[in-house]
């Protein structure tokens, strides 16, 4: 579905529940990480793009102090008071929108009586950033309704310190910097110590981004996301550094004997991803596309091995990438996001794409019996008010 079409849906769902029409209408993408991946909180480089999947909010201004939020995805209406200071409730999406007011709240940003409907295209839990998509909606439907606009990291770093607050989720800031920040047909080579986002175009027809969907749910797996968090601070203190982007390979195998093993693997992983994907950003524009693919492989092996957060249906879509020739139009793959579950993203010649994905489809349905999401996506655009 194209933004038009959800924005429009979107609109006529809002008349519907509310009986007027909407006075706002905002949205804001999900997003693909070629490459960087568990970098981002250990102050290192992700390389994302901003793909052509969306969450669109409806809004519209009501007298009372409270805010009603209708949910397409989830068929669920949360209702939470103004007057008093907001804390985590249920749903429990609602705490996505609730940390968005509460941190416009204590910035002094006041937020009025509000009617809104979220619709959106993004797969939940599909590792493509629904919930910063979701919480940089937020902000800019609040934007567009107090009038005042936030500067764009501020409002980035706003809605990850929601995430942290009222989700419980320590994410880094590459999901809602790349919500906000995205440009069309470029990458963002960010990096996540300095907040300075870099693009790298991709603007060759002849490739293509595409992006597989195991429909295994991403749960972040019981807390093994805040676990490999805690793991990396372990390592940085082990090394005597403020974070493993100050770590390299030489002081890394120095203090292997001294270090606890598991906390060796995922510092080694960190320190041989954020050099992935320096390389990576300078081979694509380049136009090497055999070399970033190749790092994609690596990245994922990597992913499994040290830092264990693929699962076997991941493996099985890179595997079978990896059975198809650079010569057949496949340049690579890897997983991408957290891990467990959701996607794997590829570079694939244009020309092959269809071959390419019913390739993959056949060999994913014939070992789990289950169909995948297959799409392609340009380099998006970032969040923007639609009216």
């Amino acid at each position: 579905m194209s933004l038009a079409s959800l924005a429009q849906r979107s609109g006529e769902l809002f008349s519907s529940c509310f009986g007027r029409a909407p006075r706002w209408m905002v949205a804001a993408p999900g997003r693909v990480n070629l490459i960087g991946e568990h970098t981002d909180y250990n102050e290192g480089f992700v390389l994302p793009m901003a793909i052509e999947l969306y969450t669109v909010m409806a809004g519209g201004r009501h007298a009372e102090r409270s805010i009603t939020v209708h949910s397409v995805t989830t068929g669920q209406t949360a209702t939470f008071n103004l007057k008093a200071p907001i804390r985590p409730g249920d749903p429990s999406w609602s705490n996505y929108l609730r940390g968005v007011v509460a941190e416009f709240e204590k910035h002094q940003l006041k937020v009025g009586g509000l009617d809104a409907v979220i619709d959106s295209t993004l797969p939940y839990g599909g590792g493509l950033a629904s919930s910063a998509a979701l919480e940089v909606a937020a902000a800019t439907l609040l934007e567009a309704s107090t009038g005042q606009k936030l500067e764009p990291i501020q409002k980035a770093l706003l809605c990850q310190q929601a995430e942290h607050e009222f989700a419980g989720v320590p994410c880094g800031i590459m999901d809602q910097f790349t919500a906000v920040l995205a440009q069309e047909n470029n990458a963002l080579l960010l990096d996540c110590r300095s907040q300075r986002a870099t693009r790298v175009p991709i603007t060759d027809p002849a490739v293509t981004v595409l992006i597989v969907n195991t429909q295994v749910r991403h749960k972040l797996a019981d807390g093994e996301y805040a676990r490999r968090r805690a793991e990396c601070e372990s390592a940085a203190r082990s090394l005597g550094v403020a974070a493993l982007r100050d770590a390299n390979l030489k002081d890394l195998e120095t203090a292997r004997q001294v270090m606890d093993p598991v906390a060796y693997r995922r510092a080694r992983h960190v320190v041989r991803e954020n050099d992935r994907t320096l390389e990576a950003a300078q081979a694509i524009q380049a136009g090497n596309w055999e070399r970033v693919g190749q790092l994609m492989y690596d990245s994922h092996d990597s992913l499994r091995e040290d830092y264990e957060v693929s699962c076997p249906e991941l493996d099985l879509i890179v595997q079978t990438a990896k059975s198809i020739s650079v010569k057949e139009g496949m340049f690579g793959c890897r997983m991408t996001g957290a891990g467990f579950g959701g996607c794997a993203v590829s570079l694939v010649k244009t020309a092959a794409v269809k071959w390419v994905s019913r390739k993959i489809k056949e060999a994913y349905e014939q070992k789990t019996g289950n169909h995948p999401m297959i799409f392609s996506s340009r380099p998006a655009g970032g969040a923007r008010i639609l009216k």
